[in-house]
């Protein structure tokens, strides 16, 4: 028997004794033929995982931004974003380190990136309270900066492309229609008419800004599913029947934001499609109204049209506003430190109501959170991203016929998100 023979053999004798002894622990703790079940899925799990990466990332994506768990609570106690935070990471390392198969890059945009989480882990340190922002980022902080790099780095063909505006475009079209539903059966309203989910809960799709948020971004993917030429009819089909369902949960959030949102990207496809730039304003203006109208947003408990001049709800985010405006102003190089501004609304706030208040706005927060240096960062970095973006743009649009539609439908998505 060869010397690499008998290596091999005394590697698989000992994989062997290794899931013998991991079952034999298991079964001590669980004595349940589910285990067996489990222990022989796992070598197909990892297969599948090491075989398609991209998927498991994306989906890693997926389920904290649209909070599938949280959406199908039934689901919510199996870990899934956790499981698939680790299967991601391990594809990774494993390609990275072993099989060679995926190459790290780097550019402009993830050294700009890089930077702003530098500030941010900086802020940890210098954080008013910083148990709060430790915490924050160990439990959801050091996600994003490991699977922004992993995203980067695994997004490597066409197919990905196109996998990743299906499934963004499918699985907001789920949270939509889980909307509509809490707002015909009443569940979870807001103000009595406001559709939020998960509420019960604690979830973030508790908030029906928060809400409209979340949904907006899935209504870039399939508007431009819908607008891409050469998209097969079944993503155009899906892209419609979401566009739909997105732009109905929407107007049941009653959100202002939302509105201008959704308003933003049709004008983007808009303003691309019309020549005629009168035509394009005429249309946006009555367009704006009649989503006004529609939405019922004069009938809202708070900020309709039963408040006089400006309401409470948009005081509310002037004060708050003003409030990270304050915190900036004292912390310019690194703000309140991550997550810290609900904590010190009352150390800044002039306008003291007897409760802290969210920021209501992302840019106010960072400016809030990492100080005037932060918010510099950031707007660099978004800056650099959105001319990367229409440079690639105007280069698919020049090779049109030598391009997969779903990269162009992808890229076109990326400027708009941008």
């Amino acid at each position: 028997m060869s010397n690499g023979g008998g290596k091999q053999q005394l590697l698989t004798l000992a994989i062997t004794l290794l899931s013998c002894f991991l079952i034999a622990v298991a079964w001590r703790f669980v004595a349940h033929p589910i285990v067996l079940i489990a222990f022989g899925l796992i070598p197909i799990a990892i297969f599948v995982v090491l075989r398609i990466p991209f998927l498991f990332i994306l989906l890693f994506v997926i389920f904290s931004f649209f909070r599938i768990h949280e959406v199908f609570p039934q689901i919510y106690n199996f870990k899934i974003p956790l499981l698939l935070s680790l299967a991601s990471l391990g594809a990774l390392f494993w390609h990275v380190c072993l099989s060679g198969k995926v190459t790290i890059y780097w550019s402009r945009e993830l050294t700009l990136m890089s930077i702003f989480f530098a500030l941010a882990i900086i802020g940890i340190i210098l954080a008013s309270n910083r148990p709060i922002a430790i915490e924050y980022f160990k439990g959801i902080y050091w996600k994003i900066i490991i699977m922004t790099f992993a995203i980067a780095w695994l997004s490597r063909t066409e197919k990905d492309f196109a996998l990743a505006s299906r499934l963004i475009t499918f699985f907001g079209m789920l949270v939509g229609l889980v909307a509509l539903s809490n707002q015909i059966n009443a569940i979870g309203l807001v103000e009595g008419t406001r559709v939020t989910i998960g509420r019960d809960i604690g979830s973030v799709l508790g908030d029906p800004n928060d809400l409209a948020l979340v949904l907006m971004f899935p209504v870039a993917f399939a508007c431009s599913f819908i607008m891409t030429p050469n998209i097969q009819r079944l993503n155009k089909l899906l892209g419609l029947v979401s566009v739909i369902v997105l732009f109905l949960a929407i107007i049941a959030t009653q959100s202002r934001g939302g509105l201008l949102g959704m308003m933003a990207i049709l004008g983007v496809f808009g303003y691309r499609r019309i020549e005629s730039k009168s035509l394009f304003i005429g249309l946006g203006i009555v367009v704006s109204c009649a989503l006004f109208v529609f939405a019922g947003i004069s009938d809202r408990a708070s900020g309709g049209a039963a408040e006089e001049g400006i309401d409470a709800s948009a005081m509310g985010r002037l004060y708050a506003w003003e409030v990270a405006f304050g915190m900036a102003v004292h912390n310019p190089f690194s703000g309140v430190g991550l997550n810290n501004f609900y904590s010190n609304y009352y150390y800044y706030s002039p306008h003291w109501d007897g409760l802290n208040h969210a920021v209501h706005s992302t840019w106010f927060g960072i400016l809030a959170e990492t100080g005037f240096l932060g918010l510099i960062v950031f707007i660099i970095t978004i800056v650099a991203l959105l001319k990367s973006a229409l440079n690639s743009l105007k280069q698919i649009e020049r090779h049109l016929t030598q391009v997969n539609p779903a990269i162009h439908a992808a890229r076109h998505k990326q400027y708009l998100q941008d």
